[in-house]
């Protein structure tokens, strides 16, 4: 099986999607005009305290300040202190935090009062982001994230994830960590460190420490408050750290700067498989070009059709997903009824198996199957079940068919729920349902031509038409793209996008900066 990762960084929006043998199985999208600040790590001041809610508020930086509650000042919270303290009285040289002497745990039944005063400085970590209102939530037991491990200073406990079940495996990854543990700090263990060499967590390891010792330094040397001493990765590094897999032969971006990140972050964590990112430099949208949109388009919906004309129904309700697998006009085999309900709910198994991953279904799915007689045929599907699943890094659990044909599944959720609208709003009536004839559609697109050359001046310039369209004006030996090249340069080229609706268009200069020539007024 082949695995390759397309990353998508458009100028509102990142898309990553995962390929397994050319088939989209996974996808995941963030807007980037979002505040990606959940992790960040500030040197601040308190600048309130509210004893009546025994919490204060700190400035971050923020429209609003942050909240910061007594019990998310930690139980370490009296050694994170004195080892500020210790690191900003000498600005040459960096106390170690080997050296740093572990203080008296934090009291459960505290008071804000009498641990911080107005004014003082802390090492803070945004665990919340800002929403509506409210300012940011804040921590004071920091932590480094990496694929493998979780890093948190002062902390002397080695934790191992639940969801690695074999004592003995446990106990090795225990063992192993803290072996390269720095003094001082502690570890989370992550459910895929399993089955990893001690090389492999030790070069995380030294990521990690990197990470805090940079951050650390930045706060010896800040002169001003709020100072951030540590930055979250970007946000397609973010999204690849959770589903970066050795096996990847490809990963495709078309972005200069994210692939250098995303290059630089794989040749930390697999060096061997640095030469793998590469960058996309093709005239066509690279989800087109791998074929990601037309699969987006027929992946997502209410009805989904796989092989041999069957389909499925996806509906979500309240308390769950309900799937109805559905043969459509499928044609009948030789050998019956029996036969024909197999191969059909084989087929919706395989797809089901996919849809989940890809749609990240969470909590109770049920799965209406096409009745079998068979006890063995019922324990075929089952099976197959079970096969495709291996796949899914999400915790699941899946029960055999019950005696009415249902199958019932239930499916961590790994990431927030992807919905994907397939339905298209048209663009040329932008709701109005009365549009100008279609036969004007070039003549339209020459006048917005037009006035890009000659009334802004750029010259160079793309547009992004349906592929039918394109078709129409790519057709002919003078065609009308030819036409329009010899008329207005031959910086005008027309690129085919599966995205768009049919008589929606979009400009694009030679930096592939969109340019917004919609107006409203063109349908009346």
């Amino acid at each position: 099986m082949t695995s390759e990762v397309i990353i998508d960084a458009g100028q509102k929006e990142i898309s990553i999607a995962l390929l397994e043998d050319k088939r989209l199985v996974e996808y995941q999208n963030e807007p980037r005009e979002a505040s990606f600040s959940v992790g960040n790590i500030y040197l601040a001041k308190v600048k309130k305290l509210m004893p009546g809610l025994n919490a204060c508020f700190v400035d971050v930086g923020y429209e609003r300040d942050a909240f910061l509650h007594y019990l998310d000042l930690g139980n370490q919270f009296n050694s994170y202190a004195k080892y500020l303290k210790q690191v900003q009285s000498d600005r040459r040289r960096l106390f170690p935090i080997a050296k740093a002497q572990k203080q008296p745990e934090l009291k459960k039944d505290g008071s804000i009062q009498t641990t911080l005063t107005g004014g003082q400085e802390v090492l803070v970590q945004i665990v919340k982001e800002p929403i509506s209102t409210k300012g940011p939530r804040l921590t004071c037991e920091l932590s480094f994230a990496g694929r493998y491990m979780v890093l948190m200073p002062f902390n002397d406990k080695v934790s191992v994830s639940s969801k690695i079940r074999s004592a003995e495996e446990r106990a090795r990854l225990k063992q192993l960590v803290q072996s390269i543990l720095p003094k001082n700090f502690g570890v989370i263990v992550r459910t895929v460190a399993q089955g990893k060499r001690v090389a492999e967590l030790d070069a995380e390891m030294k990521v990690l420490m990197k990470r805090w010792n940079d951050a650390i330094t930045k706060v010896q040397k800040s002169q001003k408050l709020p100072q951030l001493v540590f930055e979250e990765t970007g946000r397609a590094v973010a999204m690849m750290r959770d589903l970066f897999n050795p096996t990847y032969e490809n990963i495709y971006v078309n972005d200069e700067e994210i692939c250098t990140a995303v290059r630089h972050y794989v040749s930390q964590i697999a060096p061997e498989k640095a030469g793998i990112v590469k960058l996309y430099t093709g005239k066509l949208p690279i989800f087109d070009n791998f074929d990601v949109t037309k699969q987006l388009k027929s992946g997502f919906g209410k009805t989904v059709n796989y092989k041999h004309g069957a389909y499925l129904i996806i509906e979500h309700t309240e308390a769950m997903h309900v799937i109805d697998v559905n043969s459509g006009n499928r044609t009948k085999k030789e050998n019956g009824q029996e036969q024909n309900a197999l191969e059909t709910n084989l087929g919706a198994a395989d797809e089901i198996a996919r849809q989940l991953r890809l749609r990240d279904m969470g909590g109770i799915i049920v799965v209406d199957f096409i009745d079998m007689n068979l006890a063995e045929d019922r324990q075929m599907l089952y099976e197959r079940m079970c096969e495709k699943m291996k796949n899914d890094r999400a915790r699941h659990n899946i029960l055999p068919l019950s005696k009415f044909g249902l199958m019932q599944i239930t499916r961590q959720r790994v990431r927030p729920a992807v919905d994907v609208n397939v339905e298209e709003t048209c663009p040329a009536c932008f709701g109005t349902g009365k549009i100008k004839s279609s036969i004007l559609f070039t003549d339209q697109l020459e006048h917005k031509i037009d006035y890009l050359v000659n009334k802004i001046g750029i010259r160079r310039f793309s547009l992004h038409v349906h592929p039918y369209v394109a078709a129409y004006i790519n057709q002919g030996m003078i065609s009308l793209k030819r036409r329009w090249q010899m008329k207005y340069g031959f910086g005008v080229r027309i690129i085919p996008s599966q995205k768009l609706a049919m008589l929606q268009y979009e400009f694009y200069d030679s930096n592939r900066q969109f340019i917004d020539m919609k107006e409203e007024i063109e349908t009346k």
